[in-house]
């Protein structure tokens, strides 16, 4: 099949349509010459360094430069400008040069004088309309499509289907398990492959024809697209419905004992209703979160690299590190790197489990208690220069291989500003902080001791204010204490990170969602994305109409309202109405950051602290309204992720469309079927169920459904309340965004300012209670390794390799976790020896060594009836 590549003439198509679009013949970009002599003269070592391009992509982008004019580059350059000038991921060098270009006059009056940085002005031009302006993009993602390649195949839905429902069976059984094992969408894109061949060997290529399209059992090779097309499916797969989670605490005696809530029909309208308010609030922003080029979504290009290595064609030998040479092909560097991680990763997972907290200098002295309390990987700080030598507790936050630095930086300095305030906090015993673990996510009593949460219920899961009073208000660790503020914080800071910094491009998305609907505006939302390559290609394929997507909206809104209101949950429908609003108003500024970044910004304790106030005493109307605040929009995020996977790929969109919608209806029934199962297992959820079936996520979400719901915000962070001063992160969040947006317009070249994220850094703060920063640390130096040194140096090296490794470390773990519970943990075979007992040992196990200690029968805080 012949490959349908972007080349001069497809780009000088696109420049000639009648209106509208940004290359056109009125802005004058194109010249029709054989060859610009500049440009065949432009010193290409130093354009690749100035303009951060690999020799290939360079060679290629010659071509189209040369047959751009002076004036069409400039006008186009100063768009480039106005959208990338604060874009942290938009490289600063190239930047520079295109303010060296745009402010010098004597470029243009003399052009002659300035033959290299015109040329390579001229480059990046062709870059940006032909590829894309990031390297990392670049990288894993072609500029080609061939849109007859065939896509949606039978073989395709069939694997896809099998490892949908294989990957839920497996995440959703051991999900509650302590500690859980589960299958990333690495897994099935791994196996699908050596699948697709085996179907491509042994299946006839025999079909038929359905609305004018051959559908056969084999059309050919296993290619790229089917994979992806898998990989999607599975990807959807991976999580179970949230629901399932209010399911659970619902149904067991021990938490509110509502056996009525084992009804199939209540829990597949509900988990329904969550699920597709993802997919249809996805599908309506695509125009803010996939669309626009900025929206790189760095998770994306690992999968990507991991599919264009059983896929690539080509394997240019690139230089590398040390004067070496490689020309290894990706799919065996994978082949390497995956079988490495797989032997490794017995070591520090169940071999020699020190290995993965480190905690050497709390080792040296295992009661020094302030030595615990600061280094400690376990339970404290963990302020220690060599934490680990686990690659999942390197990556166990974020994977420093595929985040930019700056995202990792800024996610390190958010830790690093919150690391003294926590110990201060601790050390000065504020709110009783010094009584409790330094680093804990659990609530705790006036006693010191976890708090009971069943001590102030009634018999109706409604809490008995009498009580309440006579126990105990719920007190928080230092470290999460500051965890809750900084949360406020965030919260107002991304929606006004979004209002100075990306406005523009917000009022340009609603503009083209309007248009949408009007057909005499089609074409000019078409014409008005041709500057980005992957959106001129995907004009081949036939858009999802939005009115598909509104549809999914109001099915899944009236499928949730059915089942709250059918039901006794004693919970008005306006829950879901008013969750799905507070997703609307987030999820286009956290999408963008969660695009540009990496790093998503969770709505979850905003839901609670919302929905808490909305419905004090009703736990589970305010899992309701968390449900459909915050799940529904990690769900649209998600999501969202994969339409661009499909975009980069050049899937077509209706293609992705039913991809995401049917195993996801599948899998949801599969979900169900193991919650169904499960809940009668005997002690399930308690210190005796068997197969370490201990539930920690349903014992945490129990207690935040009775800390939120029951005892409700307002008498923790109301007027009065112990936590009241945390609420001053709302203005905070604010007055930080508004500070560097200012610096940014005073110091409009500094580097250092560029590159500061205000809320990433904020979110970095986010990540403590119970994590500290032994597992944020060990990612920077990797980080720098990887996106400052070999990428400035060796970028053909990194280009061909970075993404590769990542995606082949994480399967590598994965796999070989797999074989170790199956074979050994699920058997119950142990290996005890002082390496696997030394962690978490001495005082930082987190409550063996508090700060300050209770004398038998006192308490800290209020009495009874002060509270």
């Amino acid at each position: 099949m012949a490959e349908h590549a972007e080349k001069r003439s497809d780009v000088a198509a696109a420049q000639h349509e009648p209106s509208g679009g940004v290359l056109n013949e009125k802005a004058g970009i194109h010249e029709m010459v054989d060859f610009d002599v500049a440009i065949a003269a432009a010193d290409d070592e130093k354009a690749e360094h100035d303009l951060n391009v690999t020799e290939d992509d360079l060679l290629e982008a010659k071509e189209l430069a040369a047959t751009f004019t002076l004036e069409g580059t400039r006008s186009l350059m100063t768009q480039v400008y106005k959208l990338h000038s604060r874009d942290p991921n938009f490289p600063q060098t190239i930047l520079e040069r295109i303010e060296e270009f745009l402010q010098n006059e004597d470029v243009f009056d003399n052009p002659e004088k300035h033959d290299q940085l015109i040329a390579e002005m001229k480059i990046e031009a062709a870059l940006i309309t032909n590829n894309s302006p990031y390297a990392e993009v670049r990288a894993v993602v072609s500029n080609h499509d061939d849109p007859d390649m065939p896509c949606s195949t039978i073989r395709a839905w069939v694997i896809g289907i099998f490892f949908s429902v294989a990957v839920a069976f497996i995440n959703g059984f051991f999900e509650i398990r302590q500690p859980a094992i589960s299958v990333t969408a690495n897994v099935p894109q791994l196996l699908a492959y050596p699948v697709g061949k085996l179907f491509e060997k042994i299946l006839p290529d025999v079909g038929f024809t359905l609305f004018g399209v051959r559908h056969s059992l084999n059309p050919g090779p296993f290619n790229r697209k089917e994979h992806m097309l898998i990989t999607i499916m599975a990807s959807i797969s991976k999580s179970s419905p949230y629901t399932n989670y209010i399911i659970w605490i619902q149904y067991l005696p021990q938490f509110f004992n509502q056996s009525w809530a084992l009804s199939f029909g209540y829990q597949i309208l509900i988990a329904l209703s969550t699920n597709f308010i993802g997919y249809s609030l996805a599908g309506i922003c695509r125009r803010f979160l996939v669309y626009p080029s900025y929206c790189v979504w760095p998770q994306s290009l690992v999968t990507i690299a991991l599919n264009s290595a059983f896929h690539s064609d080509t394997n240019p030998a690139v230089a590398g590190p040390f004067r070496t040479f490689w020309s290894m092909s990706r799919l065996k560097f994978f082949t390497i790197a995956f079988a490495a991680m797989f032997v490794w990763f017995w070591f520090p997972n169940y071999i020699f489990q020190g290995l993965a907290y480190f905690s050497w200098m709390v080792w040296i002295a295992p009661d020094n208690a302030k030595l615990a309390v600061i280094t400690g990987g376990f339970s404290g700080l963990g302020l220690n220069p060599l934490p680990t030598f686990d690659w999942n507790i390197v990556t166990y936050l974020w994977d420093p291989l595929m985040l930019p630095f700056f995202s990792i930086a800024n996610n390190f300095a958010g830790m690093a500003i919150t690391l003294p305030v926590i110990a201060a906090m601790y050390y000065s015993n504020v709110w009783g902080g010094a009584y409790l673990p330094i680093n804990s996510n659990k609530p705790y009593d006036r006693f010191g001791k976890r708090y009971n949460v069943t001590s102030i219920l009634d018999d109706r899961g409604i809490m008995d204010i009498e009580k309440y009073k006579a126990y105990s208000p719920p007190y928080l660790s230092s470290a999460n204490t500051v965890v809750y503020m900084i949360f406020f914080a965030v919260y107002s800071a991304v929606v006004t990170y979004a209002a100075l910094f990306h406005r523009t491009e917000i009022m340009m998305g609603f503009r083209d969602l309007i248009n949408s609907f009007r057909p005499s505006k089609r074409k000019e939302i078409e014409e008005g994305r041709v500057l980005d390559v992957h959106n001129r290609l995907m004009k081949a394929y036939k858009e999802v109409p939005e009115w598909w997507y509104f549809i999914t909206l109001v099915f899944a809104v009236a499928v949730g309202c059915a089942a709250i209101a059918v039901y006794p949950t004693y919970t008005s429908v306006a829950v879901v109405f008013y969750g799905v609003i507070m997703c609307l108003i987030f999820v286009v500024p956290v999408g963008i950051v969660y695009a540009m970044t990496g790093v998503e910004v969770t709505l979850n304790v905003l839901a609670e602290f919302i929905g808490g106030s909305f419905v004090e005493g009703n736990a589970l109307a305010m899992c309701f309204f968390k449900s459909y605040g915050y799940v529904t929009c990690a769900h649209a995020l998600a999501f969202s992720n994969d339409l661009k996977l499909a975009h980069y790929v050049k899937i077509a969109p209706r293609f992705t469309f039913f991809a995401q919608m049917v195993p996801s209806l599948v899998t949801t029934f599969v979900y169900i079927g193991i919650v169904q199962f499960q809940v009668h297992l005997k002690d399930v959820c308690t210190p005796d169920a068997p197969f370490r079936f201990f539930c920690p996520g349903i014992n945490t979400f129990f207690t935040a459904a009775v800390l939120w719901g029951t005892v409700g915000p307002k008498r923790l962070w109301g007027v009065g309340g112990t936590y009241s001063t945390t609420l001053l992160g709302f203005p905070l969040g604010v007055v930080i965004v508004l500070l560097f947006w200012l610096a940014g317009k005073k110091w409009p070249k500094s580097a250092f300012i560029r590159n500061i994220h205000p809320v990433v850094m904020m979110n970095g703060g986010l990540s403590w209670a119970p994590y500290n920063i032994s597992q944020m640390w060990p990612a920077v130096p990797v980080a720098a390794f990887s996106w400052l040194f070999v990428r400035k140096r060796f970028l053909g090296f990194w280009s061909k390799y970075n993404f590769v490794l990542s995606a082949a470390f994480s399967a590598g773990m994965a796999i070989s976790g797999l074989i170790q519970f199956f074979a050994l943990a699920y058997n119950g075979t142990e290996f005890n020896w002082w390496g696997n007992a030394i962690v978490g040992s001495g005082c930082d196990d987190g409550v063996s060594c508090p700060h300050m200690v209770l004398a038998n029968g006192t308490y800290f805080g209020p009495g009874p009836g002060e509270f």
